[in-house]
């Protein structure tokens, strides 16, 4: 219950504007203006008790409270380290940010790049923070998570050995924004929520490019294996009559360059005219270098972009897509379906819907095709490895929502409130896929498809593989993507018996079971129940809960007497009947229970459909361990739902799918 409030919460944040980047989501809830006030009225420096200075600060492993890299640490503020310390010194630039002890090069790499375009950077660093006006010892920056914009506040204590910083820092020695981002960054890792910065450079198409290397290793020309370095720059140069294409590259050490052709050193330089090499040609060991297009492709094996969302871009000169984002989850034995080697389980997936009507301004062959990148981010993984487990295994497959040979079902057509079935998954093969199944944060391929309806499913590769995840369209045209769930709806028969319809037979046995109240309490339900079951091998059971026979007597008990009579008690029994007929035709295997997979069929069978999210809070309250439904948990499911349904259809007078209820009305639905 606290789950789906807290989803209900994050739907009207979000339709306030709440997470937009005029309005951050407050990280943990802490508002920088009141903290800071806070401060200045006190006469105090910040401390974040949220994020102590701490050695449990630093992290785990061989950063951990006990290794040999924090020890004799000391947490200290800028002011405390150099006489006249500043935010920013002119502007930010990629020179300002030198590796320490701590091997995230990767971050380093990727701020390096954020320097370069100020308007994105300015995003991420507000520049209303300084040393001197109304200092108080709290900064805060803004990040890129998941689709909206986060304010993450630290206080500026820093762990330092030897009066030095022992992590990212400038090569001035006072500038210090390069160093808090990076605490904020930690803050937020710490707390259990794993985000990518809205970095970019202006390369192609606003993308930021950073490169890596395989195995941590310094080759004889100076490049570190396994080390993320930051693309900086891309030029064109006359070299010896022919064009030279050369990428500029910086190490976020700050040292240890390329040496090979185009390094600060080699002799390409000389054959070029002097305006060019004076514009382009620094000999100083920074850690920024040249090297040609060519020798770039044969010494890096990866590329990461980053692709910007349009509400970063205000400049009309480039060319903006556009963007649709959801949030989805895989959940164990209900929407983690797995991949399509998994054909039982892969439809249960989250399924959504895209729309390409235009073909793009300037295709690049005959037919005329949509451009669009198709992404998807896991979410919250990071965490995750302080329990030894880390990224899932992810991807994504395109159908066609009409093929020539094979047309869909009319009913998939032009629809959003059903879900493709396994059928249709088996008899049809996939129009496009993400170029790999990886255990990526982000996996994300660009694709060319014809105008039409198309359906894309995110998974993980095994089935059964809980995770979060965040998927994007970008699109060059306007397009439209639609999640693709279930309405929710139920076909209620309402049974009716005449008691001068009720055999003799049945009414004695009525009776011997009812006692001399007549009447079957749930207590004595329960006992009737367990014993029927008992005499069966065809159905596994660990016996009907009291819970289940509460809610039977709930279902049929019109006077509120807590018990039911005869004629309540034969509407049960034909009941049981067709819920027992629906569990055996469902058990394919004959196994006595059933998979979560088939209980949503089994659901259906019985006139219920339910949303993902629903059928998600089912599986998690019914199915045990092995996600197996036994049959008293399957026949305790339907009557709950039966019981939900048709109070909510009476509080429904008008049949519009809404309904008003007061609080005591609200309390005794959940006490029912």
């Amino acid at each position: 219950m606290a789950g789906m409030a807290s989803r209900i919460k994050k739907l009207r944040d979000q339709a306030a504007g709440i997470g937009s980047y005029g309005q951050p989501v407050k990280f943990l809830q802490q508002d920088y203006e009141a903290l800071r006030q806070q401060c200045l009225e006190t006469g105090s420096l910040f401390c974040d008790e949220s994020f102590p200075a701490c050695p449990s600060a630093l992290g785990f492993n061989e950063l951990g409270p006990d290794s040999f890299k924090t020890r004799d640490v000391e947490w200290r503020r800028p002011k405390d380290l150099c006489a006249d310390p500043k935010f920013i010194i002119g502007e930010a630039s990629r020179t300002d940010i030198c590796q320490g002890a701590l091997g995230d090069c990767w971050l380093l790499a990727a701020i390096a790049s954020l320097t370069l375009n100020n308007e994105i950077l300015s995003r991420v660093v507000p520049r209303d923070q300084n040393f001197d006006s109304d200092y108080a010892g709290i900064f805060h920056f803004q990040f890129w998570q998941y689709g909206e914009w986060v304010d993450v506040i630290i206080d500026d204590r820093l762990p330092t050995k030897d009066d030095q910083l022992m992590f990212v820092h400038s090569a001035s020695g006072n500038e210090f924004w390069s160093a808090l981002l990076e605490k904020a960054y930690s803050k937020d890792s710490t707390m259990f929520v794993s985000f990518k910065l809205l970095i970019t450079v202006y390369f192609n198409l606003l993308h930021l490019i950073t490169s890596s290397e395989e195995t941590e290793a310094i080759t004889s020309q100076k490049l570190v294996k396994g080390h993320a370095y930051s693309v900086t720059g891309a030029e064109s140069v006359n070299y010896q009559g022919e064009e030279e294409k050369l990428i500029r590259i910086r190490n976020p050490w700050g040292q240890v360059e390329w040496t090979g052709s185009w390094s600060d050193n080699g002799a390409e330089w000389d054959s070029i005219p002097d305006e060019e090499r004076a514009r382009l040609c620094n000999e100083s060991d920074d850690g920024e270098f040249w090297m040609s297009f060519t020798d770039f492709l044969q010494n890096f094996s990866r590329v990461e972009i980053c692709n910007l969302t349009p509400d970063s871009l205000s400049s009309d000169e480039v060319g903006k897509w556009s963007m649709m984002m959801y949030n989805g989850s895989w959940r164990t034995g209900s929407t983690a379906g797995g991949c399509r080697n998994y054909p039982r389980t892969f439809w249960t997936n989250p399924q959504f819907k895209i729309q390409l009507d235009e073909a793009d301004d300037d295709p690049t062959d005959d037919d005329d095709k949509c451009s669009f990148l198709a992404g998807v981010i896991q979410k919250n993984r990071r965490c995750k490895r302080k329990m030894g487990e880390d990224m899932r295994t992810i991807g994504f497959a395109i159908y066609e929502a009409g093929l020539r040979s094979l047309p869909v079902p009319e009913e998939y057509q032009n629809q959003t409130n059903i879900q493709l079935k396994r059928d249709f998954f088996m008899t049809h093969a996939s129009s496009a896929r993400s170029e790999t199944f990886i255990n990526l944060r982000e996996v994300m391929t660009r694709l060319a498809l014809e105008p039409g309806q198309y359906f894309i499913i995110p998974s993980t590769f095994e089935p059964n593989q809980n995770c979060d995840f965040l998927i994007r369209i970008f699109s060059e045209k306007q397009s439209e993507v639609q999640i693709m769930d279930t309405n929710v709806d139920a076909k209620l028969e309402d049974e009716e018996v005449d008691e001068q319809d009720i055999s003799d037979s049945f009414e004695n046995l009525f009776q011997y079971l009812a006692g001399q109240d007549s009447e079957i309490s749930a207590f004595e339900l329960q006992r009737v129940l367990n014993k029927v079951v008992a005499n069966r091998d065809d159905i596994k059971t660990d016996g009907f809960s009291l819970e289940t026979c509460r809610n039977v007597i709930s279902l049929l008990d019109k006077d509120q007497s807590g018990k039911i009579g005869l004629v309540e008690f034969k509407i049960f029994w034909l009941k049981l009947q067709k819920i027992l007929k629906i569990f055996k035709k469902m058990d394919a295997d004959d196994s006595g229970t059933m998979g979560s997979h088939e209980m949503r069929m089994a659901l259906e069978e019985a006139g219920f459909t339910l949303n993902n999210t629903l059928f998600q809070i089912l599986v998690a309250r019914y199915a045990d361990t092995d996600l197996l439904i036994d049959f008293d948990n399957f026949v305790g499911s339907l009557i709950r739902l039966e019981t939900m349904f048709r109070i909510f259809k009476q509080l429904d007078q008008d049949d519009e799918g809404y309904a008003e209820l007061y609080i005591g009305q609200w309390l005794g639905l959940v006490l029912n």
